[in-house]
């Protein structure tokens, strides 16, 4: 694995896209930062990240084996390796919040923002990003829910140490990826991106299981989640039978009104059973 230790960056996607566009750089290339500045989000929101306590960071990828409907598939993928590589011995209790936001019960901690350049309809380059909360202590923005590691353990985790383990479960889960995309073609004329949403991605869902407040541009409705689709579409099931279909920002999720303390509260040993499987099946899981 290839990587870059830079000292400040405004955005380190930005960063490794630049510095992709000079040379050429070899698939799976990573780039750090000790301080990202205008650390961005989905849909334009901020990261925050004091400098030096957390980990910021893009990988260079080459997804040209997937079409524009199967894009989601990516940031499912990468979703699920954070997942477990946060859940291998360190914390319990994850979820991915759809689209990819990473969860610790009711707080958020990581966030995932994917970029893609598309030529002749597939993409041609992917970068990566995550912000990942780990020695952080106090949170000083106006986000509602950040937690990070050193809140949830008490202890300081050596950061290039947890950089090179979820790189590499990124890359492992990802050429899974590229191994099912090759065995499966475009799956053209199907809708099976549409049928149950891929097994390991639904079953660690936020609230994905059971009915939730939800809100959308007409108000609050309960709704359970149904599925996502290779294009990134939520699926919902209202309480009242209706069948509803939504892209990102459409949607809201209503945060469940849990204390604060039962989402601290770590489980090790019952988290590995459950999300220690998830990207080693990442493939099978699809058959």
């Amino acid at each position: 694995m290839h990587i870059i230790h830079i000292q400040s960056t405004d955005s380190t996607n930005r960063q490794l896209k630049q510095l992709s566009d000079e040379q050429p750089l070899p698939e799976g290339t990573v780039l750090v930062a000790c301080e990202q500045t205008s650390g961005r989000g989905q849909a334009g929101n901020t990261w925050e990240a004091e400098a030096g306590k957390n980990l910021t960071f893009s990988m260079l990828l080459y997804p040209t084996f997937l079409s524009p409907k199967q894009h989601f598939l990516l940031s499912e993928a990468v979703a699920l390796a954070l997942t477990e590589a946060l859940s291998t011995g360190v914390i319990a209790g994850l979820s991915i919040k759809w689209p990819n936001d990473i969860y610790v019960g009711e707080r958020k901690i990581a966030g995932i923002l994917i970029e893609n350049d598309w030529q002749d309809n597939h993409i041609q380059r992917s970068i990566v990003g995550i912000g990942l909360n780990v020695n952080q202590e106090i949170f000083r923005s106006d986000a509602p829910n950040p937690v990070s590691i050193k809140q949830i353990t008490g202890q300081d985790t050596d950061l290039d140490a947890l950089l090179n383990e979820i790189s590499n479960h990124i890359y492992k889960v990802y050429e899974q990826l590229k191994q099912y995309c090759a065995d499966e073609g475009d799956r053209k004329g199907s809708d099976e991106g549409d049928r149950k949403g891929r097994p390991f991605y639904a079953q660690n869902l936020y609230h994905g299981n059971g009915f939730f407040d939800y809100e959308d541009k007409n108000g609050r409705f309960r709704a359970q989640i149904q599925s996502v689709s290779d294009d990134g579409l939520l699926h919902l099931e209202t309480d009242q039978g209706e069948r509803r279909s939504y892209a990102f920002k459409e949607v809201k999720q209503i945060p469940a009104c849990t204390p604060v303390e039962t989402h601290i509260k770590t489980n090790i040993h019952e988290n590995k059973k459950v999300s220690g499987r998830m990207a080693q099946n990442w493939y099978s899981s699809h058959h």
